[in-house]
């Protein structure tokens, strides 16, 4: 996603030892998600069912703002801060932003020093517009749906463009359009996309 990529980039060198975002958390689960955490790390907050038990979840999910793990006054009885620390994860902060049926929650770390105001201002911000640029379309047009679902049965460009009455060129231009308002790579990320967002 290239009008991702630049924030996303900056995010890694602001969070030298990983972050992890979830955009737009909707049903428990996020429409993306972007993480480059040290995949031990990953495996070890996987096999340990962390996110049911993460203060720092808790807490994005009851508060809008950014704040050091540090401040984050949530019990942490299952250790995880601790259990962090010892992958390399020893100061981190967390970011909670959007309405709560569609909140974006991200956490970065770093191994060497806690994050300065002017960096958690910083990446407040980064990940408010990572939110922004992420808001999922409320429709798409008849004719983006009509191509996508027929590119989803299995049609090949040919054949749906044929089914459709239209030019091979111009099916081909209604899924580029939908891909663009889905903000997706591919026609199967924009099929999968829309399928998650209830837009077809």
């Amino acid at each position: 996603m290239p009008t991702l990529d630049p924030i996303l980039h900056t995010l890694s060198l602001l969070a030298p030892a990983g972050y992890f975002i979830g955009l737009h958390i909707r049903y428990a689960s996020p429409l993306m998600q972007f993480s480059n955490y040290n995949q031990d790390w990953l495996d070890h907050y996987t096999e340990k069912a962390y996110a049911l038990r993460d203060p720092t979840i808790a807490w994005a999910f009851s508060t809008e703002g950014a704040s050091r793990w540090a401040d984050i006054d949530i019990p942490d009885p299952f250790g995880l801060f601790q259990e962090a620390k010892n992958f390399g994860l020893t100061y981190g902060m967390t970011v909670s932003c959007g309405p709560v049926r569609s909140r974006t929650i991200s956490s970065l770390a770093r191994s060497d020093r806690d994050f300065l105001d002017e960096e958690v201002d910083k990446i407040a911000h980064l990940v408010r517009r990572l939110h922004d640029i992420t808001e999922p379309p409320e429709s798409l047009t008849t004719a983006q749906i009509e191509a996508l679902r027929l590119i989803a049965a299995g049609d090949r460009h040919a054949a749906a463009a044929a089914k459709l009455n239209i030019s091979e060129s111009a099916l081909k231009a209604r899924l580029m359009s939908a891909r663009t308002k889905l903000l997706a790579r591919t026609t199967a990320e924009a099929i999968q996309r829309a399928k998650d967002y209830r837009l077809m």
